[in-house]
């Protein structure tokens, strides 16, 4: 069993995903499902590691979980905010370099390629805290900073991406 709660708890991350469909943003069920969602993407890698339960499998399990939680983000709650057409084409281009990684890793790899750097980690806590920032600083400031950041992440995958096709 302890191989796979790592595996356990991403599952219900993607679960966790999906209910937050059914709530509307904001509201106290909405970020109860929110921060568990937010807890357990930072916890089944570290108990994966310390139960040496890692696996292809779970390592795919998390970047869907983490797609999943993702999009329904997006779903539930870009619409709730009023940004400026820059904006919005800024977040698009970011998009747009992620899905050519992911295009670009495949094509040469012949497989999934998803890398968790600094950069997109602190790119992925910044998000997570984005929609909780929303009342208290004024969201054109706050997705600058978080589109700043994706940005520099996203090119810098493209980088890795390359260089790790090079050899």
């Amino acid at each position: 069993m302890k191989k796979y709660l790592a595996n356990i708890i991403t599952s219900l991350r993607i679960i966790g995903s999906i209910a937050l469909l059914f709530f509307s943003f904001p509201s106290y069920p909405f970020y109860i499902i929110y921060f568990f969602c937010g807890f357990s993407d930072m916890i089944d890698g570290t108990l994966a590691r310390k139960l040496n339960a890692v696996s292809s499998l779970g390592s795919k399990l998390d970047t869907v979980a983490d797609i999943v939680f993702m999009a329904v983000c997006v779903v539930k709650i870009l619409p709730m905010i009023n940004l400026s057409i820059w904006l919005w084409i800024w977040i698009a281009f970011i998009a747009i370099i992620k899905v050519m990684n992911i295009i670009w890793g495949f094509a040469y790899k012949k497989k999934f390629v998803s890398l968790h750097t600094v950069l997109n980690k602190i790119t992925g806590l910044l998000l997570f805290l984005l929609p909780l920032t929303l009342k208290f600083i004024e969201p054109t400031y706050s997705f600058a900073t978080v589109c700043t950041i994706a940005t520099f992440a996203a090119i810098q995958e493209s980088y890795y991406t390359t260089k790790a096709n090079d050899k």
